[in-house]
């Protein structure tokens, strides 16, 4: 199995534990960014750490293009993974997510209005982005401080993560907040993004039915003549547009949508345009604008 290790705490506790469980059967990958002259270092100490241990270990380099680079980074870093994973036949890939992420995702979440598949959070099981390998994430039920305990016991200095991204920054502030706030329970939030988890699966298959039952191919697209509640009817037409356009819109584009063809207002989407017609609601592309 491989494991993603970064150097910090919470991924070195995973080498360690993953180690100590299956001995000999896991390999471990660090990714260089190469955005702080700390990187190439701090992938040294975990090869060592590795060599130590008789763990196979990988420094992949990325190099990343201008703009967000919070998710260029996050795409990269898988890719160069799954590439690693493929060519050292490895088929699943864990990652050190753990209870104190999943409940500060959730806060974070609820505080900017996401729906129930931002606020699920992280899944326990899943896929590599753009694969079909193994994504686990086994340490969901660890808390932060347990897994820095493990590795302060083996003696090690981690990597403290000194990424200044809008992410980052927020949830140093959420963490500031919540050690003053020691009525909440974060393992009973990270047990509630589990449940909203369940709650994500349900509305996808209730998506899928109404998607067989009441979306039809028309002459220049496709007719949608909704049944189910908003939640679902807001999973299908996310699908049409990006099954029309090739590309999945946002959220708040989808309920914008939502709300015109309630109120029986033509709207656009990306390249499509949408009409409430009396068959049902009509989806087509957006005719080519002359030159």
């Amino acid at each position: 199995m491989a494991l993603a290790v970064s150097g910090g705490p919470d991924s070195l506790a995973l080498l360690l534990l993953a180690h100590a469980a299956f001995p000999g059967q896991v390999a471990a990958a660090t990714v260089d960014h190469g955005l702080r002259r700390e990187s190439a270092a701090e992938a040294a100490m975990v090869a060592a750490l590795c060599a130590d241990l008789a763990v196979p270990h990988a420094t992949l380099k990325v190099l990343l293009e201008p703009g967000n680079l919070q998710a260029e980074a996050r795409v990269a870093r898988y890719a160069a993974l799954a590439d690693w994973m493929a060519c050292e036949s490895l088929a699943a890939l864990l990652t050190a997510h753990h209870a104190d992420d999943q409940a500060e995702t959730l806060l974070l979440r609820l505080n900017r209005g996401s729906g129930v598949a931002g606020l699920a959070g992280v899944r326990a099981k899943g896929t590599v982005p753009d694969t079909g390998l193994l994504l686990l994430r086994p340490l969901l039920g660890w808390r932060r401080a347990e897994l820095a305990s493990v590795v302060a016991a083996a003696g090690i200095d981690p990597v403290q993560d000194p990424s200044n991204s809008d992410d980052r920054f927020d949830r140093a502030r959420l963490r500031k907040a919540l050690a003053e706030a020691d009525w909440l329970d974060m393992p009973a939030l990270a047990a509630s993004a589990a449940h909203l988890a369940d709650a994500d699966a349900a509305l996808d298959w209730a998506a899928q039915r109404e998607w067989r039952e009441c979306v039809v191919k028309a002459p220049m697209g496709l007719t949608y003549r909704p049944q189910a509640p908003k939640a679902v009817a807001l999973r299908v037409l996310a699908r049409i547009v990006t099954e029309l356009d090739g590309t999945p819109p946002r959220g708040s584009a989808v309920a914008r949508l939502f709300g015109s063809l309630v109120a029986r207002q033509p709207a656009s989407i990306g390249g499509l345009v949408a009409r409430a017609l009396p068959e049902g609601w009509s989806f087509t592309k957006a005719p080519a604008r002359r030159g």
